[in-house]
C-alpha cells in the first residue's frame, strides 16, 4: 500500500519564496549587463551542472568500491529503518550506503535516479534508533522536495561571472536558500521520527557527540546552544553558513511541534503506519 502522507506539505514555509526571491536575483543582475555576460552566465550554469552531474557519478562510483551498501542482509535492521523512511516520504529510487569516519555526519546527492544517502558509520555508534530515524529522514526530505538537483542549479545561477558586489549578493542569497532547506528537511526527519526530543538531541549531537546522552547533559549542552542566539557574531556568521544554528533550529522544530500541520500529518503518519 501507498503512503498517503503529503510529500511536501511540510516544506518551511519561506523556503520557495527564498528560491523565487534568489532567482528573481539573478534575472536581475543578468538583465542589468551586458548580452555578452548575458550568454555567458546561461553557458556557465550550463557547465556547472554538467560538472555536478558529471561529479556525483564518479563519487558513487567511488562508494560502491569503499562503503557499505545497506541492504537487508547486511544490515537488516538499519535496512529496515530506510526502508519504513522511505515509505512515509514517498521516496523511491534511492540507496543508502554507510561509509567509515569518525565524522557525525550524513549527506545525499544525486541529479539523477537513483539518489543517494551516505552515512557516516559514526553516526550508528552515537546515535539510537530515533535518532537515526530523524537523521535519515532529514536526508530523504532534501531529496523528495528537490534540494538535491536544485542545489546543483541554483549554485550554478549564484556563481554566473559578475561584478565583486553582485557575486557576494548572490552567494548570499543562495545560502539564504540553503538554510530554509535545512529547516524543510528538519521537519520531514521529525515528521518520520514522531519524537521532538530525539530530533533535538540527534541535532545536539551532531555537534557534541556523546555529550548530549545523559539528561543532565543535555541540558547544559542546550543552554549554551541558547547562549550562540544571543551572540550577534553568530548571528552574522550564519549569513554565509549553508546551515542555520542548531539554536535556530532547535527552534523553528519547537514552533513546528506547536503547529496545527504537525499534528495533522502526524496523524495521517500514524494511519500509514497503522494500515502498512
Amino acid at each position: 500500500m501507498q503512503s498517503s502522507f503529503i510529500n511536501t506539505s511540510y516544506r518551511y514555509p519561506h523556503e520557495n519564496l527564498i528560491l523565487g526571491l534568489t532567482i528573481a536575483l539573478v534575472i536581475i543582475i543578468i538583465a542589468l549587463t551586458v548580452p555578452a555576460t548575458v550568454c555567458l552566465s546561461v553557458v556557465f550554469i550550463l557547465v556547472v551542472v554538467l560538472i555536478s552531474y558529471q561529479a556525483s557519478q564518479s563519487h558513487h562510483q567511488a562508494l560502491l568500491k569503499g562503503a557499505l551498501l545497506v541492504t537487508s542482509k547486511n544490515a537488516s535492521e538499519l535496512s529496515t529503518l530506510v526502508t519504513e523512511t522511505a515509505y512515509l516520504l514517498q521516496v523511491r529510487d534511492l540507496e543508502v550506503f554507510v561509509t567509515p569516519g569518525k565524522e557525525l555526519n550524513a549527506y545525499t546527492f544525486g541529479l539523477t535516479s537513483p539518489k543517494t544517502i551516505v552515512l557516516y558509520s559514526a553516526l550508528l555508534d552515537t546515535m539510537d534508533r530515533d535518532e537515526m530515524k530523524f537523521i535519515i529522514g532529514h536526508e530523504m526530505g532534501h531529496i523528495q522536495l528537490g534540494h538535491t538537483w536544485l542545489n546543483s542549479l541554483v549554485g550554478g545561477m549564484a556563481g554566473i561571472p559578475s561584478s565583486m558586489a553582485a557575486s557576494a549578493l548572490l552567494v548570499l542569497a543562495f545560502r539564504w536558500w540553503n538554510r530554509a532547506c535545512e529547516l524543510s528537511s528538519d521537519r520531514a526527519g521529525l515528521l518520520v521520527c514522531g519524537k521532538p526530543e530525539k530530533a533535538i538531541s540527534a541535532l545536539v549531537k551532531l555537534v557534541t557527540g556523546n555529550q548530549g546522552v545523559s539528561a543532565t547533559a543535555m541540558q547544559r549542552v542546550l543552554v549554551s546552544i541558547e547562549k550562540e542566539d544571543d551572540d550577534w557574531l553568530s548571528d552574522f556568521s550564519e549569513l554565509t553558513a549553508t546551515h542555520p544554528m542548531i539554536a535556530h533550529r532547535i527552534k523553528q522544530i519547537q514552533q513546528y511541534v506547536n503547529s496545527k500541520e504537525y499534528h495533522r500529518l502526524k496523524t495521517t503518519i500514524r494511519r500509514d503506519l497503522v494500515s502498512s
